[in-house]
């Protein structure tokens, strides 16, 4: 009875430690697959860019009077004859009312007094123009000499170029971007005498509008309001097997 009991335990362990060896040939043999998959990946940046010309702008300006604590009065008289001939102005200059806005009169203190005691009073007015017109309002914003020769203390105060075709562009960008990565893989892969297969996953970088020329990107997107034309740059992160 001894020796049958001997020799149970005997191929019992003899099991047991084949069964060991299986398992761990398998987990050996699913720790070199998934290092081999993760070899045969390749991960590149691809991008592509495209020239464009504002569409848009906006033309922010504002005039003003200074008067004295005394003759507030007389100061939004002043301001309200300044505005008649600001709207004068953009009329004579074919500057639709629809697209100009003018703020109320807005009051701000004048410290500049040795005191550092308000005495004067800064009255201002805010005009805001948007217009797909851009060279006729750009050529406006230069030209505001007309208003000054009449005593209005007018400036512009920014001009902002934007593209409104900028959605769609981007879905073109992001196929030619996509061209580019692979072309990046398989000349990278080709070195090694390897070739690209299947795309594994894809991750969008942001949009860059850069001024001409321009490779200030930002990790959040660029968007370049000061130039009227500009680039637009897309980047895309993909992932290649390889084969």
């Amino acid at each position: 009875m001894s020796d049958l009991r001997a020799a149970f335990t005997n191929n019992l362990s003899a099991l047991i430690l084949a069964c060991g060896f299986v398992l761990a040939a398998i987990i050996g043999s699913w720790t070199f697959y998934s290092v081999r998959s993760f070899d045969n990946a390749l991960q590149v940046t691809g991008s592509a860019r495209s020239s464009i010309t504002s569409d848009t702008v906006k033309w922010t300006a504002q005039f003003t009077r200074t008067v004295g604590s005394d003759q507030l009065k007389d100061g939004y008289d002043q301001m309200r004859k300044d505005a008649a001939a600001v709207a004068a102005f953009l009329k004579t200059n074919a500057i639709d009312e629809k697209n100009a806005t003018v703020s109320p009169v807005f009051m701000d203190m004048d410290y500049s007094t040795n005191d550092g005691m308000p005495r004067r009073q800064i009255l201002r007015q805010n005009v805001e123009i948007r217009s797909t017109d851009v060279a006729g309002i750009t050529k406006v914003a230069k030209n505001v000499d007309a208003l000054i020769s009449k005593g209005v203390l007018f400036s512009t105060q920014s001009l902002e170029y934007g593209y409104s075709k900028l959605p769609d562009l981007r879905v073109e960008l992001l196929t030619d971007a996509m061209k580019d990565a692979r072309a990046r893989a398989t000349n990278i892969a080709g070195s090694d005498g390897h070739g690209v297969g299947s795309l594994k996953s894809a991750s969008i970088g942001v949009v860059q509008v850069l001024a001409p020329g321009s490779t200030s990107v930002e990790d959040y997107g660029a968007y370049d309001t000061s130039s009227i034309d500009k680039e637009v740059m897309v980047t895309v992160r993909a992932t290649f097997t390889l084969r």
